[in-house]
Formats: structure tokens, C-alpha cells, sequence
């Protein structure tokens, strides 16, 4: 007898998994068969995917809401459906394309259909996965060409840092007395002084 399994995933653990569980929810599946993890669809290493994998039997049937609840990577999405489908026997049922129910047509066209149609949707789920890091890269630059900064920001000067950078660069005090003078480690002082010559160099 076919038992029911369910696998849910969102992104990052501050997302809501709830659209998935109530879709999931009419299937009727006990709740010790529904697996969920919180991470990046990337890859499969997954601890409660890979847990769900074990448990699986031949005849088994296994929903997920969409095909990029599975993941995003293309290789790895259609690797996995081999997997599942050929090596281990188990039926997978996409709730959000019908097409996409191994339960169906079990010949040699319905499998052509559904080989067809998940490597459309699995390309489909990794390009816009590209295009979203594409879109976020072009955002990165056109904000530092704006003038925007990222990362930490930096510590302001010392009130007297200017002074103890003037004695230092005459050689009237060492690197570590400067420092000492205005607060800073020796090596700060030193990465500070560089980046105050080379302002100065460009502001003249």
C-alpha cells in the first residue's frame, strides 16, 4: 500500500510556509509524512529533505505545491526527479501543474509529457533565479555609482587625529605614539593616515 508524503520549503526562516501547508492540508496526509526546510532551494542538501528521501518506498507519492518548492537548481531538479521517479519508484504530484502528476498516463507519451514539461519548469524556476541575482548586482552598482556606500560605516576621525598624522609625517612621533594619541591601534592609525594622504593627494 502507497503511503502519502509531503514536502514544504521556504527561503530563509522568517518566511511563511502557510500556503503550502494549506494546500497541503486537503490531501489528507498524516503529519509525520510532511517534511519541511528552511533554506535556499540552491541545492538538495537539505537535512529534512534528505530524511524524507530515505523514508521513501516504491509506489509512495510524494506533493509539493510548485515545482520550485523542489529547488531551483535546473541539473539538480531534474537529477532528483530521476531519482525519485525511476531509480526509487515513487509518484510525484506538482499541485500547481497537473501536468506534472506521474500518477497519470503511465505510458510512454504521458512520460515524454511530463519529462518535457519539467524541464521547461525547471529552467524556467533557474533562469529567473539568474535573473533575480542579475537584477540585484545591477542595483549594487548603479547605487555605489550613486554614491552609495555598503558595509559597515566607517569610524569617524579623531578630533586631533589631523595633528597626530602631522607629527607622525614629519617624524616627530612613531606610528604607535600617534595612535596612542588619538585612540587608535597602531596598525588603524596607519590605514587611517594612508587613506587621509591619498585624500589629500586627490583633493589638491
Amino acid at each position: 500500500m502507497s503511503n502519502k508524503y509531503a514536502y514544504v520549503r521556504v527561503s530563509h526562516v522568517d518566511q511563511n510556509e502557510a500556503r503550502q501547508l494549506i494546500a497541503i492540508e486537503e490531501l489528507d496526509i498524516p503529519a509525520k509524512n510532511i517534511f519541511m526546510d528552511k533554506q535556499s532551494g540552491k541545492d538538495f542538501n537539505r537535512p529534512e529533505y534528505q530524511r524524507m528521501v530515505r523514508r521513501l518506498r516504491k509506489d509512495d507519492i510524494l506533493y509539493v505545491k510548485s515545482i520550485d518548492r523542489l529547488g531551483r537548481n535546473y541539473n539538480e531538479i531534474l537529477e532528483q526527479w530521476r531519482i525519485l521517479t525511476k531509480d526509487k519508484g515513487v509518484d510525484i504530484v506538482v499541485l500547481d501543474m497537473p501536468l506534472l502528476d506521474t500518477r497519470k498516463d503511465k505510458n510512454l507519451l504521458g512520460t515524454f509529457i511530463s519529462d518535457m514539461v519539467l524541464q521547461l519548469l525547471s529552467f524556467v524556476a533557474e533562469n529567473e533565479r539568474s535573473n533575480i541575482k542579475q537584477r540585484q548586482a545591477e542595483g549594487i552598482a548603479a547605487a555605489k555609482a550613486r554614491g552609495v556606500r555598503f558595509g559597515r560605516p566607517q569610524i569617524p576621525l579623531p578630533d586631533n587625529f589631523v595633528e597626530a598624522y602631522e607629527l607622525w609625517n614629519s617624524k616627530q612621533i612613531s606610528s604607535q605614539q600617534a595612535g596612542m594619541m588619538c585612540g587608535l591601534a597602531k596598525t588603524t592609525f596607519f590605514t587611517k593616515a594612508r587613506q587621509y594622504a591619498l585624500k589629500q593627494k586627490y583633493d589638491s
